[in-house]
């Protein structure tokens, strides 16, 4: 018996560690081998549909839910990110030759502001006009090298990009054709009974499901709408702001307003009374209405976190996983709150 524990315990160990470091070499392509596992849980349903039509060849059906992600997601993503590069350089230049001027824009609205509320901002010491506009200057000079270098870096990687969306597909194919074998043998090796196992597992495509379809595809619409809205104004840049306000969308103690209110603020303040107006009421009744409408569409009746755990775990996965924080944040927050609602409801863990 004894002998059988110490066999037992040096097996878990040597499975943890190779385990451990097979995680280490997968390490550098763990973006790609993420959404290569979210996309194959998105498509599921569109390969099980395509099953029927091409005569339960599985083979076939991957290849041809391959071609359609490339098709809706890829190719897309691909044209935009190559004209926010242009957009982002081109700010960037505009900002170094002087053609926008944080400070100037700044120095705009004060002065259009009434007496008794610059004297309660300088009160608060808020307008130390000379300062603030130095300090608006230097920040919109950072701003704008962050975004430059990340386009030049951009450029300079696509090499490492290239390998790195060969393998998602690479891997996603296998994941679309044998996903399901997979998972079951997964579900096997899982030390827990059936039941948890398949609460457990529903719980995780269920969120990767929301996250992406409830937060992304929001956010996208969101910044999509935001963009339209720029450009129809002839707002410098309509896709980078478009972008930005995506991102801000993701998180909903911020959301997209941080953009586009203070061009809005600009406009009234500059005598530019109709694109202020007509950017305030498209803000407030379109971008702010469209998470209450698409939302519940998009997500249904799926797994749902307050607002503020959303911020919370948004901000934290982006600061321990990048840009794949937007949805591995989520992920966990919400697997953290099944695991825990499961462990209260068991029974067996509250003996009566």
């Amino acid at each position: 018996m004894n002998q059988f524990t110490i066999q037992q315990k040096f097996f878990l160990l040597l499975l943890t560690l190779v385990t451990l470091a097979f995680g280490w070499i997968l390490l550098p392509y763990s973006g790609a081998v993420f959404w290569g596992m979210v996309l194959a849980i998105l498509f599921a349903p569109l390969y099980r549909r395509l099953l029927p039509v091409t005569k339960q060849k599985p083979t076939v059906a991957a290849l041809l839910t391959l071609f359609s992600i490339i098709v809706m997601v890829i190719l897309p993503l691909s044209l935009i990110g190559a004209s926010l590069v242009r957009q982002a350089l081109g700010i960037y230049d505009m900002i170094g030759s002087g053609q926008i001027d944080f400070g100037r824009y700044f120095q705009q609205i004060v002065s259009v502001l009434p007496d008794w509320i610059v004297s309660v901002l300088e009160r608060f010491e808020v307008t130390d006009l000379a300062s603030l506009e130095q300090k608006l200057s230097e920040g919109a000079a950072q701003v704008s090298q962050v975004f430059a270098r990340y386009a030049i870096n951009f450029g300079r990687n696509t090499f490492d990009f290239l390998v790195s969306l060969t393998i998602m597909l690479y891997l996603l194919f296998f994941l679309l054709r044998d996903g399901q074998a997979l998972a079951n043998r997964i579900k096997r090796a899982v030390p827990l009974s059936r039941m948890y196992k398949q609460r457990l597992f529903d719980n995780f495509t269920t969120v990767i499901r929301a996250t992406v379809k409830g937060n992304v595809l929001v956010a996208i619409a969101q910044g999509a709408l935001g963009g339209l809205i720029f450009w129809f104004l002839d707002v410098q840049a309509p896709l980078l702001w478009g972008v930005v306000m995506a991102f801000l969308s993701l998180l909903p103690a911020v959301g997209a307003a941080i953009v586009w209110a203070p061009v809005a603020v600009y406009f009234l303040v500059t005598g530019a009374i109709w694109q202020g107006v007509v950017l305030i009421a498209f803000g407030v009744l379109v971008i702010g209405l469209v998470d209450n409408i698409l939302r519940p569409i998009l997500v249904g009746k799926d797994t749902k976190m307050p607002d503020y755990l959303v911020l919370l775990s948004t901000l934290g996965g982006m600061a321990l996983f990048g840009l794949n924080g937007f949805v591995i944040g989520p992920v966990i927050a919400a697997l953290f709150i099944a695991a825990w609602e499961m462990f209260a409801s068991a029974e067996e863990f509250h003996p009566q």
